[in-house]
């Protein structure tokens, strides 16, 4: 099974079963902002998918927001975690280890950047893989990390279902 029958799968189970759209958006956003396996799952394009299916399959968007925001920035969390514990070493791990340029370059965006970059960060993919894990490996303080963690989940999550929802509508403009 490839990774587009995968997706193909995930969008018309939630289009089915609007019931469980939250907790897959949970575990969507919090899988493409967790360290590791982000760089194996692009799921932001599921994410833009489903807020697709809000606008022309009524699934209603809050409590799908507040899903994806919180995922999002629970897999930030633990990936700031496993930057404390872990370490600079984390490098040495995979897939980390066959993307030797993600740390050192997540490295200079946090020392440039500081509090901020961590708002960036979580709108570029290579980036949003690896600047929570550094803020965590050089020790960012924590209530810092969380507010922009925090606030960057809620406005990425917004961004990402917004662009489902107006590709959508331009979908339906065009091919009426």
């Amino acid at each position: 099974m490839d990774l587009s029958s995968s997706f193909e799968q995930i969008i018309a189970f939630v289009r089915d079963n609007a019931a469980w759209a939250p907790p897959i958006v949970f575990a969507l956003a919090f899988a493409e902002s967790l360290a590791f396996v982000s760089l194996l799952i692009p799921a932001w394009g599921l994410l833009v998918a489903i807020g697709g299916l809000m606008e022309s399959g009524g699934l209603n968007f809050w409590p799908i927001w507040i899903a994806g925001s919180l995922g999002a920035a629970f897999g930030d969390w633990v990936s700031y975690w496993i930057g404390q514990k872990i370490g600079p070493p984390v490098a040495k791990m995979w897939p980390l280890s066959r993307h030797p340029n993600l740390l050192p370059l997540g490295e200079a965006f946090i020392r440039k950047w500081g509090v901020p970059g961590i708002f960036i960060g979580r709108f570029s993919g290579p980036l949003r893989a690896s600047v929570p894990l550094i803020a965590g490996i050089f020790e960012m303080p924590f209530w810092r990390f969380q507010f922009a963690n925090f606030s960057s989940a809620f406005v990425w999550a917004a961004v990402l279902l917004a662009l489902g929802g107006g590709i959508s509508e331009l979908i339906a403009w065009l091919w009426p």
